[in-house]
């Protein structure tokens, strides 16, 4: 099917010469005589062009554009946001190419802010007309891709799913901070949806239309991260035979997300410090300074305080990132989430694999809510996503979640409970503590402000608890 342009003008002889040429150049077209019935044509049956006349009868074609403005979105004059620096996406769906005598270039140039895509003078160049055609629809179609690409990557990483307290508070306050420019520190366990927080930060900002850049700060070695976050000058190594750009400049006028900040080494903390306070830096082997608007997002699973006292990271960089601190919880501590969870990752899944009629079974929701995930959401993903791939039947049952064999079910620490409920009082209260105590660290990886966090405990008081007992720090016990 051949794309359709809608012709716009009062003159029939335009009209047919234009016709003509664009059917040489391989389009259709449709026409309209004034601004009145090229409105109708528009709402009924939209082209994938429109070329318009500046002067008609009826409704001139500025005064198309401006009706178009007001029904479809703000027009071109509006002000770029103050945070960016960028001007709204502007003007039609449609693009449109208006075409103006000599003498009314002004009126052209008003046109093109209230949202058309460029002009031609009569009477025309048609090698310059067919230019500006395919630069146009050229234009359309890769909007029409980043658009289906965004759709791609927002379905990925959906809203926040969940409705717990726990979560509840963490979004509402990850909202607030949105509105600002200011630094965010995402901490808690890996897999508890870090990334997922800052993408919704960055979206739900002002700059949510620019560029949200990644970058793993314990992915790569300390001259790759370097390189990967400053980029470099033609000749600053051995092989840098041109100029490259870094993820900082990647991210100019949005987001950059730093995940597991906490592994960064201290040599690249100061320079990343110098980003924050400036908002410029120098490409590797570079002496000019370039300037960046972009907002920093952090995460670590790391204790950043303590990494502070061991001389691991820069105190100054973290108050820094630290202007606003999300702490992400567990999954175990938001266990009426899971089947929530649970359900999104399955429709996910599903309709990747084409199995749209997938569904769990009560047992397979009820072994999926007992079990105590300590690679929160990121191993629910994984374990459904296994299960859809292994069920032989639409309906999920819990042989296939592959759980059965690893610590967590809480019929499990049911059954170890037994061990001790037939003992004196005094005894099985002393082994219970234990158990209580031996189990937040296995779940905080041995980590006692975490354990004492989770058990609602001052941390001074845990630690006493752990000398009296004569605990492990590192146990595996449950």
């Amino acid at each position: 099917m051949k794309p359709k342009i809608l012709i716009v003008d009062d003159d029939p002889d335009i009209v047919t010469m234009l016709k003509d040429r664009l059917k040489s150049f391989g389009y259709d077209s449709i026409t309209a005589e004034d601004g009145v019935r090229a409105l109708e044509l528009l709402d009924r049956d939209p082209p994938l062009l429109m070329l318009l006349d500046l002067e008609m009868p009826r409704l001139s074609g500025l005064g198309v554009l401006k009706k178009i403005a007001e029904t479809r979105g703000p027009v071109a004059t509006a002000a770029p946001h103050p945070a960016t620096g960028i001007p709204p996406v502007l003007g039609p769906e449609t693009p449109i190419i208006v075409m103006t005598a000599h003498g009314t270039i002004e009126s052209a140039v008003e046109a093109m802010k209230c949202g058309a895509y460029d002009f031609v003078t009569k009477p025309f160049n048609m090698d310059h007309l067919s230019l500006v055609i395919g630069k146009a629809l050229e234009r359309e179609s890769l909007k029409r891709q980043v658009e289906y690409l965004r759709s791609e990557v927002d379905a990925k990483y959906a809203a926040i799913v969940g409705s717990s307290p726990k979560i509840a508070t963490v979004s509402e306050a990850a909202k607030r901070a949105a509105s600002s420019n200011a630094g965010v520190l995402l901490l808690g366990e890996s897999g508890t949806g870090k990334e997922l927080f800052a993408r919704s930060i960055h979206q739900w900002s002002p700059r949510g239309a620019m560029p949200f850049v990644v970058i793993n700060c314990v992915a790569l070695s300390d001259s790759l991260l370097e390189n990967e976050l400053f980029g470099h000058e033609k000749g600053a190594f051995t092989g840098a035979d041109r100029m490259e750009k870094g993820k900082i400049e990647a991210a100019d006028g949005g987001t950059l997300f730093l995940d597991e900040i906490g592994d960064m080494p201290l040599a690249l903390q100061a320079k990343l410090l110098r980003v924050l306070q400036d908002q410029e830096f120098q490409r590797v082997g570079g002496t000019r300074s370039v300037k960046v608007n972009i907002r920093v997002i952090a995460a670590t699973n790391k204790d950043v305080k303590r990494a502070i006292k061991d001389g691991h990271f820069r105190e100054d960089l973290f108050y820094r990132l630290n202007v606003v601190t999300l702490t992400l919880p567990p999954l175990r501590d938001r266990v009426e989430d899971i089947p929530l969870l649970a359900e999104f990752f399955l429709k996910r899944h599903a309709r990747e694999t084409k199995r749209p009629s997938l569904r769990f079974t009560p047992e397979t929701l009820a072994v999926l809510t007992h079990y105590s995930w300590p690679g929160n959401i990121r191993e629910l993903d994984t374990t459904i996503a296994r299960a859809v791939v292994l069920s032989p039947n639409d309906a999920i049952s819990p042989e296939v979640l592959g759980l059965s064999a690893q610590d967590g079910p809480r019929e499990r620490a049911a059954s170890e409970q037994n061990t001790y409920l037939d003992l004196p009082y005094h005894e099985s209260m002393e082994q219970h503590s234990q158990t209580l105590i031996l189990r937040a660290l296995r779940f905080s990886n041995g980590n006692q402000t975490r354990a004492a966090e989770r058990l609602r405990l001052q941390r001074t008081y845990l630690a006493r608890l752990i000398r009296q007992k004569n605990l492990p720090l590192h146990s595996s016990s449950s």
